[in-house]
């Protein structure tokens, strides 16, 4: 019996990878990041019960600090890790890790520590392009973020807390994650032990080849718990050879608002699964309102690549060249799959917030749990539209189920404009027991569509 528990001990242990070698063969070509940096006090502390960046300062001096009187002007170190791409000096790493520095600092493994020059730095991304002036440095060999698979083992190298190259494993947990404030990055999840310090870092297959670049981590203490995000490195590595080249990146812009498609919309539209980003809104003036792309499309390809939720959409747009002509292969309701030729545009400033909803006007209750007003001149100037009609309560009900919030303005009912509650009420009281309607709403500034059920319920 003894016997057979240990042959099983040794064939468990040779089933798990050695990471030894790999960490021998590529820890030389990691690096630790320090910076220098002059910080003003904001008076309050950062929420952590979301995801944060493994390299904030997260001592107790930073809290005495953020709650001083009066704080002054301070000076800050902080830091981080790096990865050299080049044997000429070129390193990648977080944006956050040196935003705002006076000074960057990078510590070899060798232990020389030389003097680093920001070339370029993208926020929307995270990502940063240092150099430093040496040659003759050994530098990772790049992989393919696209053929790792859920449960693959990876290896991260960097300095949390300051410990230089320390080595942690887990395996990937998923893979095109969207964060929130995120929207141009598909993030690799894993639940590699990340911690403060790690930001910038590799993240390696068992190839020894980087996959990633360790971002951010979800925690409600600062510190590790299950969730770490990294960029996938081929994105990297294309905003690392625009910053190189131009010191910026130059976006591919398409002008749309997009949402999900739940099963009630694919149900709605006829197709089998939900899949696919919808077209819920089209800025004035954009590239897509240019084109023959309209709301309510689907799409399901673009430039070949198969979009299966609405978070793949943006950053495979947002990595294409402006002034390209991108193709989109979009599922249109009524008239099946068509193809869309788009000259991208080039991303500029965020979007304005948006303003909070207003309401005015009597309610009128319908058999759907939905109170319904009719929308004043005011409010039409408001969210500047010419039509539509306000949700103003939600009851249990069709209305509830479908997503509807008081303040929505309801402004098409299968594809038909409306402009008054009795229009809403005929369109869905005289449509036939089937599929459900699909409504297309206003949301403060945002446009999407929900799919309303108007069957009979059961007697």
């Amino acid at each position: 019996m003894m016997l057979f528990v240990a042959q099983g001990a040794a064939a468990a242990s040779r089933e798990l990878p050695d990471f030894s070698r790999l960490v021998t063969r590529h820890g030389m070509a990691v690096v630790n990041i320090s910076v220098t940096r002059e910080v003003k006090p904001l008076g309050f502390l950062p929420d952590t019960q979301a995801p944060i960046s493994p390299g904030e300062n997260t001592s107790p001096d930073f809290s005495r600090r953020y709650f001083e009187e009066n704080p002054e002007t301070t000076e800050e170190n902080s830091l981080g890790s790096g990865f050299i791409i080049s044997p000429d000096g070129y390193i990648l790493t977080c944006a956050h890790v040196i935003d705002n520095a006076r000074e960057i600092l990078v510590r070899l493994s060798d232990r020389r520590e030389l003097s680093a020059r920001l070339v370029g730095s993208d926020r929307r991304s995270d990502v940063a392009l240092l150099k430093v002036d040496a040659t003759g440095l050994p530098a990772v060999v790049i992989g393919n973020a696209n053929k790792l698979h859920v449960g693959d083992w990876v290896l991260a190298i960097g300095s949390p807390f300051g410990f230089d190259s320390s080595a942690t494993a887990g395996i990937v947990s998923a893979k095109g994650r969207t964060l929130p404030d995120e929207n141009y990055v598909s993030f690799i999840q894993t639940d590699v032990p990340i911690n403060p310090g790690n930001s910038g870092g590799p993240l390696f297959n068992l190839k020894g080849e980087v996959v990633g670049v360790n971002s951010q981590i979800y925690s409600g203490t600062g510190g590790f718990m299950g969730l770490s995000f990294a960029i996938p490195i081929d994105a990297a590595m294309k905003i690392g050879a625009q910053l190189k080249k131009e010191g910026r990146v130059r976006r591919g812009w398409l002008g749309v608002s997009l949402q999900e498609v739940s099963r009630a919309l694919a149900s709605a539209y006829g197709l089998n699964k939900p899949r696919g980003a919808l077209v819920s809104d089209i800025l004035p003036n954009s590239p897509a309102a240019k084109s023959d792309l309209r709301p309510g499309d689907i799409v399901l390809e673009y430039e070949g690549h198969s979009i299966a939720r609405s978070t793949d959409l943006p950053p495979l747009v947002g990595l294409t060249a402006p002034g390209t002509r991108a193709r989109f292969s979009v599922f249109r309701r009524d008239r099946g799959m068509q193809t869309v030729i788009i000259t991208l545009g080039e991303l500029k400033a965020e979007n304005p917030v948006r303003p909070a909803y207003r309401r005015d006007g009597p309610a009128i209750q319908s058999r759907f749990g939905l109170a319904l007003s009719e929308m004043s001149a005011a409010q039409q100037k408001y969210f500047d539209i010419d039509h539509g009609v306000t949700v103003a309560g939600v009851d249990e009900g069709p209305a509830r189920d479908a997503g509807l919030r008081p303040g929505d303005v309801i402004l098409e009912v299968d594809g038909r404009r409306v402009s008054d509650v009795s229009g809403v009420r005929r369109l869905l009281e005289q449509r036939p027991n089937g599929r459900p309607a699909v409504l297309r709403i206003r949301r403060g500034m945002t446009t999407l569509f929900l799919a309303l059920t108007t069957a009979e319920p059961p007697p």
